[in-house]
């Protein structure tokens, strides 16, 4: 991901007063008003010392109404030691806070009751696959079927003595890549499907891609295999900051393809934003201007889905007050 994220609990619900487009409700891909916010990161800790607002568990979130969905970033390593993947999730968990034996794979068990709570009031967690870094990639659409195989098993409907979850089933995946290689990412999608269909609950698979389109990463993947959303990251030059250049902003070419390219003609468009100055290199406007944002774009486009920011850490971080209510 390229933002480094923060919005306050103030920023949000200032965003529901402002924008009229979000509401208190569960996830349902279906609507136009949801708020996707990644977990795990940490992002605020990155940049400020005052521990008291670094991330929390998962747990510390599932009350606000305002959040449907949550991706927990990331898995951003997908082979290592004894062929099992790593996940890192900053202060909350990681290789250097436990592992399981002979792997590199983060025992982050006790994190179970917190996803299972949010799960109860109806948010979906998913798994974010990939960041910033790159290292994630596949050489062959064998090795990518292997793969949603060994992610099936330690995170979705499958089994494993090694589920860095333990009991708590996630709801899908989540592809925020950006480097590597393209290769393989679409048989990875289509296997989960396969292992998702005719399973007892819901599963989802959604994208990070970056706002310039195509993207450069994901872009032949989203034109092979559906996706149910796609958390558009808008911080490049066609940023939420240029909303008003028609010449940058380009939500309708996103449209343009979620209606006549995407598999999925379903498939619904997320305006990703920082949620902070301090969030990313560019990209961040206040929460009135970015519920205005939404309102516009919800009233000329169909496939708009909600809005998706980064980072959780950030946005409960409350260092520049808002008060917009």
């Amino acid at each position: 991901m390229v933002f480094s994220g923060r919005f306050s609990k103030l920023f949000t619900g200032c965003l529901l007063a402002a924008s009229g487009v979000l509401q208190a409700v569960g996830f349902d891909n279906s609507r136009s008003d949801n708020l996707a916010i990644y977990y795990g990161q940490n992002s605020y800790g990155a940049t400020h010392s005052d521990t008291a607002n670094w991330q929390k568990d998962i747990s510390a979130y599932c009350n606000d109404d305002a959040i449907n969905a949550i991706p927990i970033a990331f898995m951003n390593v997908f082979f290592s030691a004894g062929g099992l993947p790593e996940i890192n999730m900053a202060n909350t968990c990681s290789s250097n806070t436990g592992v399981f034996p002979g792997t590199n794979l983060a025992n982050c068990q006790f994190l179970a009751s917190g996803i299972k709570a949010c799960q109860a009031r109806g948010k979906i967690v998913t798994l974010s696959l990939g960041g910033a870094t790159g290292a994630a990639s596949f050489t062959s659409d064998s090795q990518a079927q292997t793969f949603a195989d060994t992610v099936w098993n330690l995170f979705l409907g499958g089994s494993s003595s090694t589920r860095p979850f333990g009991d708590a089933v996630l709801d899908g995946v989540d592809l925020d890549i950006e480097g590597g290689s393209s290769t393989g990412y679409a048989a990875f999608v289509t296997r989960i499907r396969s292992h998702a269909n005719g399973a007892s609950k819901k599963y989802y698979v959604t994208a990070a891609p970056q706002c310039p389109f195509p993207d450069a990463w994901l872009g032949s993947t989203l034109n092979a295999v559906g996706f149910d959303a796609v958390y558009v990251q808008y911080n490049n030059f066609c940023g939420v900051q240029n909303f008003n250049n028609p010449n940058a902003w380009n939500f309708n070419q996103w449209d343009n393809w979620a209606k006549t390219v995407s598999p999925n003609r379903n498939v619904k468009v997320y305006i990703g934003a920082p949620a902070a100055p301090s969030a990313a290199g560019s990209g961040y406007v206040d929460a009135a201007t970015l519920g205005n944002i939404a309102k516009q774009t919800r009233a000329q486009f169909s496939s708009f889905g909600g809005i998706m920011l980064w980072d959780v850490s950030q946005a409960y971080g409350k260092i520049v007050p808002l008060n917009l209510i």
